[in-house]
């Protein structure tokens, strides 16, 4: 990496210093070099840009947004760049409700909703291009020839279809604006630090639920991301398969580095910390240090997701044999959940409520669970006080988007509480684990974890399976994988 140049540079009363790195190698610029770097560069500037994609997607999700709360002024940032370790920093990823509402993913941007006597005048605030005249795009650490270039604000304005603005001038305009003002917490120190005295945490909480709620059923382009998404995913399951032989010399980690290759090609990233477990570690269910064995014989737990370039993830799991074959334990587990998730996917339908499909998925496991005396009935007795839940855990899904937990933010009555429509995607994800210390069950039970997962869309008439390019049935995913090892 290299190493930043440091400078003592010019500077107007109003710009801050350009930030230097204590033990650079340069101890200063001469004024001859600061000449000769103004200028001899041609204009790059872009144009005839179209809109994003999504751009007349956003327009009718700000007009929501306005009609949900005349009068106010609303601002939604995109959040900042956070240190990794000294002066190095995380991948930046655009705050969800910023982008679903401008398309845009710039670090530091911000969208503000100014009332008017219609409704609401939207501006974008975004950092312009890195300043040639005082050496920013040079000397700054966050300058354009250390980080790439970045849209110029007319540039901004045509690919998202607002109006644009340097959003250093932005904390003073909102420290004098006047009347009722909301922001979403957490993305923006700066931002909220000078809307401290004009904002309560429960307006803003109201704010952040609405934007939550909003996504609670999606539009034809976010459909069509997240099966963009899923198909990505799809290549990446078949990527991890292809080589499951070098992942036995190596660890896990062979496993995740594998299909994050994918995610990277074919997407923006992984959409969530893979899971890659073998082994008894299938039974943590949130198993990311991904630092374990994979041994011929054990089951893979294999939890993962393609994101897309515009921030919509997959989320998809499947429990692989190593050596391609189930033992006869194994697959009386794995028919078991994959039963339960047959069932959870047919109750899945417009009108139905949201908890049938988890209802549905429990009912089969805690009949299995009965029936191989794991725990005693009847059903209903397991069901009522929750007995299955030492060998299921979690719930069986969850709402899927621009996060891998959507819609977190909304309302019981409006999520768990409420009723599927066509647009909301899920994921159904029963799942069955015995811990490798479990003295309640038969050692052969011992140290076996199976979750099978799918991402569903709710249609008109019932459900698509978005992810039904990856087989689930065990005889299935048998098959594929001799036809890949072959």
């Amino acid at each position: 990496m290299a190493d930043e140049l440091t400078a003592e540079t010019p500077e107007t009363e109003s710009e801050e210093p350009i930030k230097q790195r204590k033990n650079g190698l340069y101890p200063g610029v001469s004024d001859e070099l600061a000449d000769n770097m103004r200028s001899g560069w041609a204009d790059t500037e872009l144009r005839g840009l179209e809109p994003v994609e999504q751009a007349g997607h956003t327009a009718r999700r700000r007009a929501a947004l306005s009609a949900r709360f005349p009068g106010e002024r609303l601002v939604v940032p995109a959040g900042n760049l956070r240190t990794r370790s000294n002066d190095t920093e995380y991948p930046f990823r655009s705050s969800v409700e910023y982008t679903y509402l401008t398309g845009n993913q710039t670090e530091d941007g911000v969208l503000v909703l100014e009332p008017t006597a219609t409704g609401h005048r939207a501006t974008i605030y975004l950092l312009p291009r890195s300043d040639r005249e005082n050496g920013e795009f040079w000397l700054s650490g966050q300058g354009e020839l250390w980080v790439g270039r970045r849209h110029s604000l007319t540039e901004a304005e045509r690919l998202y279809g607002i109006p644009a603005a340097d959003v250093r001038e932005l904390a003073d305009s909102l420290r004098e604006a006047t009347g009722p003002v909301r922001v979403v917490r957490g993305h923006d120190a700066g931002v909220e630090e000078a809307l401290t005295d004009k904002v309560t945490a429960e307006r803003d909480e109201e704010l952040r639920v609405f934007l939550s709620e909003m996504r609670l059923v999606k539009d034809d382009f976010e459909v069509g991301e997240l099966q963009k998404a899923v198909d990505s995913t799809v290549r990446g399951f078949e990527d991890v398969v292809k080589v499951l032989d070098k992942a036995e010399a190596t660890s896990e980690r062979y496993v995740e580095g594998t299909f994050f290759l994918r995610a990277r090609v074919e997407g923006n990233d992984v959409g969530y910390g893979t899971i890659a477990a073998a082994g008894p570690h299938a039974c943590t269910l949130h198993w990311v240090r991904n630092d374990g064995p994979v041994r011929s014989g054990d089951l893979l737990l294999l939890d993962a997701g393609v994101e897309t370039h515009s921030l919509y993830t997959a989320d998809v799991t499947r429990t692989l044999p190593v050596n391609g074959t189930y033992s006869e334990i194994q697959k009386k587990i794995y028919d078991a959940v994959y039963e339960a998730q047959e069932a959870g996917i047919e109750a899945v339908r417009p009108g139905a409520k949201y908890r049938d499909f988890h209802d549905a998925a429990q009912h089969v496991l805690a009949e299995r669970l009965v029936e191989w005396g794991l725990v005693e009935g009847p059903v209903e007795r397991v069901l009522e006080l929750g007995l299955q839940r030492r060998w299921t855990l979690h719930g069986t899904g969850h709402m899927l988007g621009m996060d891998v937990h959507d819609c977190a933010a909304a309302r019981t009555e409006t999520y768990v509480d409420g009723t599927l429509e066509p647009g909301m995607v899920l994921t159904v994800e029963p799942g069955l684990y015995f811990q490798a210390d479990d003295l309640t069950v038969p050692e052969e039970y011992r140290g076996i974890g199976v979750r099978i997962e799918d991402d569903i869309l709710v249609t008109e008439d019932g459900n698509r399976n978005l992810s039904a390019g990856l087989p689930r049935r065990s005889d299935e995913v048998e098959a594929w994988m001799a036809s890949l090892k072959g």
